[in-house]
């Protein structure tokens, strides 16, 4: 009954075959970066960009990126090279289970389902909001009792609905639907940034790193948890202002790490996933690093608007239209994001009914449409209700320290696995280990303390909460608390490697 029992990677690869619970294999490595694509990619790109060049960075944002996707990319590799070796649905969940224990995978599973859910509501509840934008320039407003902000917000009910459906019906479906928007979202993009640099001044660079200057100090439960020890005064600006806006935009490249929640549904995952992860994560930088150039280039970044920096840049130069083809790709960008988080929670609660900590029934797969539809349905249910009824707005951080937190057991779950597991065939491995997974652990820790106080409470209360049903419920039920679970090795189905073909035998 150790709160540190493990789940080892034969068990829970050899878990994958069990009658019942088979999940249908097809995914590809273009299929897995469409996916990382999809999520990463959303109406921030447009906004978030510009109000961090506004506020803390100047021109230097485009900085900022690199040193956030530097960062991004440690714990990709560490995501890469778990998803590779323990291709099993659960992503953070699976990969803290077959290294750190029981105990660390229901809390990191816990958080990942509370991150998913109201990453899905907030997010639904964006893509409403610039629906309504987008239909009112086309001329054709949106009810504002059925719209964002209205006593329900059904258009919000309605995606969640339609998208509830295609995840419902295949995981092959819904990564169709997912490739057609994000081919729409590419395009509205890199339109806009070849657009934008028609209107770049070089002027407007300069100076490239503004001069440092103090920034407004928050106070209470609202600012940083960092700032409530230490009474750092922030700082815009200067060295320290690329630094705070790498801390910003950090939070424009979370999505990736769900890629990992569909190892289990990829046709060869030690090849697939470390591709899917780290291509989504180099295309999506590669982007916001453009547009970080343009929106700096067409206005001076005193004059940026930090609401709609990009579509207010068009206007400045009079090409007013323009707005109407951003919100348009917000539509696109945020259906993609909302039906990817759907997938990631169903494949986490999946996972986590599976082994018995939440109730078996609801892990059972459809015969036909291989897809684990109960968790589906009560996935949409709750996500249509959190959107449509409750201002989710002032919990968006709860996404951002639960997706923080699993960064920070993966990478120590590949240290540990490292040492306790040397055996196993790893496809693919980070570099300068344990020292690239440790920098990754604190740099995530270290965002996870800019992050505010009153984050810091909520998450804490969800973590009790959580700790509760644990002890009353999971712990006991558990498989491999069961004498009949035994916790075998079959060396056969360590990481197989891909045969001449290039598939993976036993998928």
């Amino acid at each position: 009954m150790s709160l540190f029992r493990t789940k080892s990677v034969e068990r829970s690869i050899a878990d994958t075959d069990a009658p019942g619970f088979q999940l249908k294999k097809s995914l590809t490595a273009l299929d897995l970066t469409v996916f990382g694509v999809g999520v990463v990619i959303g109406a921030g790109i447009f906004t978030l960009t510009g109000r961090a060049a506004h506020e803390v960075a100047g021109p230097a944002i485009l900085v900022s990126f690199v040193v956030a996707a530097i960062a991004c990319g440690l714990a990709a590799l560490c995501y890469a090279e778990f998803a590779s070796t323990v291709p099993v649905s659960g992503s953070a969940y699976t990969f803290s289970y077959a290294s750190l224990g029981e105990l660390f995978a229901w809390i990191i599973g816990w958080d990942l389902i509370l991150e998913m859910f109201l990453g899905a509501s907030v997010v639904a509840q964006g893509w409403s909001a610039y629906l309504g934008t987008l239909m009112e320039q086309l001329g054709v407003a949106i009810p504002s009792a059925i719209g964002h902000g209205g006593t329900v917000d059904v258009m919000a009910v309605l995606l969640v609905v339609v998208l509830g459906a295609i995840i419902t019906f295949g995981i092959k479906e819904s990564l169709r639907v997912n490739l057609v928007l994000v081919a729409v979202k590419l395009f509205i993009v890199l339109f806009v940034i070849v657009a934008g640099a028609l209107f770049v001044d070089p002027a407007n660079w300069s100076p490239f790193v503004p001069e440092e200057a103090p920034r407004e100090m928050a106070t209470g439960l609202s600012q940083p948890l960092l700032q409530f020890f230490s009474g750092m005064e922030p700082t815009a600006f200067g060295v320290g202002g690329v630094l705070a806006g790498a801390a910003l935009v950090f939070f424009a490249f979370i999505g990736f790490d769900v890629v990992a929640t569909t190892a289990e549904e990829t046709r060869n995952p030690q090849r697939d996933m470390p591709i899917g992860i780290i291509a989504s994560l180099i295309i999506c930088t590669l982007l916001y690093c453009a547009v970080a150039l343009v929106v700096t280039g067409m206005v001076p970044f005193g004059e940026l608007d930090p609401n709609a920096a990009l579509a207010n840049a068009f206007a400045f130069h009079g090409q007013v239209w323009m707005a109407t083809l951003i919100s348009a790709g917000a539509v696109a960008g945020l259906t993609t994001v909302v039906m990817t988080l759907m997938i990631g929670a169903t494949r986490i609660i999946f996972a986590m009914s599976r082994d018995a900590l939440l109730p078996m029934g609801l892990a059972k797969v459809h015969p036909r449409l291989r897809t684990p539809w109960v968790i589906s349905i009560i996935v949409t249910a709750v996500v249509a209700l959190t959107a449509g009824l409750t201002p989710v707005g002032v919990l968006e951080e709860m996404v951002n320290i639960g997706t923080l937190s699993a960064f920070v057991m993966v990478a120590v779950g590949v240290i540990v696995l490292r040492r306790k597991r040397p055996d196993l065939r790893r496809a693919f491995r980070v570099p300068l280990n344990p020292w690239l997974p440790a920098v990754s652990a604190l740099v995530s820790l270290y965002l996870m303390l800019n992050l505010t106080v009153e984050t810091w409470l909520r998450f804490l209360v969800w973590l009790m909460v959580g700790l509760v049903v644990y002890f009353a419920y999971s712990r006991k039920r558990s498989r491999l608390a069961q004498p009949g679970y035994a916790d075998f090795a079959l060396p056969h189905v360590i990481s197989p490697e891909p045969d001449r073909a290039g598939k993976n035998p036993h998928s």
